[in-house]
């Protein structure tokens, strides 16, 4: 590896993940690998192979796909999880096992209550295991920012000793400042024996708002791969969000000595994948990938603009992949161009049934809107990944009315495990109405905890995206619903968040 090669390590279907409700079906996450890989992703972390049955299928569904990227299984530091990892792994072209084990004092006494020497040791056991299914093995010292700098030392020694290639340094908490933060990882490379033999990676949490300038701050400072997700994707405030490390390091050139191999033309379609698939829905302001990133509305800033770009703008908007996304078929267009398409947008459908009806229901969008983009594709192609096993719930047909003056009502037909029933009730709106009924019927029990709309494409004709979150027991998921009548999306939504909750348990994960 050359020194001024930057790696990007997409944590987005692991620790993205672990975001309340953003829990992603197989399919969804090999959707969203896919288009990592098709963004040039030097290691893709699909998951935690311990976590459950359903998390080591789609590591290993991932694994089988993906011929570019490594691919890579997070595990603790002891024998089970370390083979759940390396056998989820052993598809990949090039395969990656990432082990940790905290190491600060607090959670050493608090949560392990294991002795710093019982830590080491597991942690080289846990490294010499994962090198038994792959050269290619990465060591975590989880809460890095808390631990006492000589125990760090000890325990990076050891590990690549027992033959770690890749050393991890993680904020696990958010705590640092790039400051201290790129000290730490410039000592770290300077004491620690054998530095020269490992990569240097940095995994910063967002909880000051820092984890982009931390994370570029070990770059400035020795670290040679970025632990990052799409849209800063995490649990609480989110991780480092990856088109903000690429974007830096590309526009800095003057700072940064580092390069990375990112095909930042597909950072956008890859925001765009992610935020429909979770529900998190990005912030118009949003560096890179927010509605509004390259949008002038000041009138010094747009005379500025129109007579050179680079009086405002630092970076070009089609660079990172803001174009009009148009679909270039149409009510005529046949099942083979339909097909072609969804393949360049990294999707494959699992049958053919589900081909014919995802085409049927593409024509049916057709004659409603005068054009269509691909984020509208991707919406439609959502709802028939759907397995009908976990689909418990379903929208068979719909009736609202709202008029002035009058409580506003909505009379829905149901399929509730294959049997159709009718629901009615009224509401303060619409919306309302509908959830009502729904629940008059489905009886879950749950606590709506947000409901979000969200335009996929502009014009009055758009499809209405629209996210609802459910809590009940303690579990927390997102659904997701698009139409062109936001009413439908609503109950559409409404009802794949009843599914997931339906389909069972939600997986630990663990946080690093």
């Amino acid at each position: 590896m050359s020194k001024n090669q930057l790696l990007i390590f997409d944590t987005t279907l692991r620790d993205g993940e672990q975001s309340p409700g953003a829990a992603m079906t197989r399919e969804e996450k090999l959707r969203i690998a896919r288009q990592l890989e098709k963004m040039r992703v030097d290691i893709i972390e699909a998951g935690f192979a311990a976590a459950s049955p359903g998390d080591f299928a789609a590591i290993h569904s991932i694994a089988e796909a993906i011929k570019d990227s490594a691919v890579c299984s997070l595990a603790r530091a002891n024998e089970n999880d370390v083979r759940r990892a390396g056998e989820a792994i052993k598809p990949a072209a090039r395969g990656r096992i990432h082990t940790f084990i905290a190491t600060s004092p607090i959670h050493m006494e608090k949560k392990l209550r294991m002795h710093p020497d019982d830590v080491v040791a597991a942690a080289v056991k846990a490294v010499k295991l994962a090198r038994e299914y792959t050269d290619d093995v990465e060591f975590s010292a989880e809460d890095a920012v808390r631990s006492n700098f000589d125990f760090l030392c000890r325990i990076f020694d050891a590990v690549i000793q027992a033959g770690a290639t890749t050393i991890n340094v993680p904020d696990t908490v958010g705590y640092s400042i790039p400051v201290q933060w790129g000290e730490r990882m410039r000592a770290l490379i300077e004491h620690v024996p054998n530095s020269d033999r490992v990569i240097w990676s940095t995994h910063c949490h967002n909880d000051l708002g820092l984890a982009v300038a931390n994370s570029l701050a070990a770059v400035l400072n020795g670290a040679r791969q970025v632990e990052c997700t799409i849209n800063g994707l995490g649990e609480r405030a989110g991780n480092a969000a990856v088109e903000e490390i690429v974007m830096a390091v590309r526009t800095r050139k003057d700072l940064f000595p580092v390069e990375t191999r990112i095909d930042a033309t597909q950072i956008v379609p890859a925001s765009r994948l992610v935020s429909q698939i979770t529900g998190y829905v990005v912030q118009p302001n949003k560096a890179i990938v927010g509605a509004n990133a390259f949008a002038h509305e000041s009138g010094i800033h747009q005379d500025g603009v129109l007579k050179h770009r680079e009086t405002y703008e630092i970076m070009r908007a089609e660079d990172v992949g803001w174009h009009a996304n148009k679909l270039s078929l149409g009510k005529l267009s046949g099942r083979n161009a339909f097909r072609t398409k969804l393949a360049e947008l990294g999707i494959e459908l699992a049958s053919e049934e589900i081909l014919n009806t995802a085409f049927a229901r593409f024509k049916e969008l057709a004659d409603k809107k005068r054009e269509i983009f691909d984020e509208d594709l991707q919406a439609l192609v959502s709802e028939e990944m759907v397995t009908p096993e976990v689909e418990h719930y379903k929208l068979v047909a719909s009736k609202f009315h709202s008029e002035t003056g009058e409580l506003p009502r909505a009379e829905l037909t149901l399929s509730l495990g294959g049997a159709e029933q009718r629901a009615e009730s009224t509401g303060s709106g619409p919306v309302d109405a509908t959830f009502k009924a729904i629940e008059s019927v489905a009886g879950s029990g749950s606590d709506l905890l947000l409901f979000s709309v969200n335009a996929i494409t502009t014009g009055t004709d758009a499809q209405g995206e629209v996210t609802v979150r459910l809590a009940k027991a303690g579990r927390i998921v997102n659904g997701q619903g698009a139409d062109t009548d936001i009413i439908v999306a609503s109950a559409k939504a409404y009802l794949n968040a009843l599914n997931k909750l339906h389909a069972g348990p939600e997986r630990v994960n663990p946080q690093l």
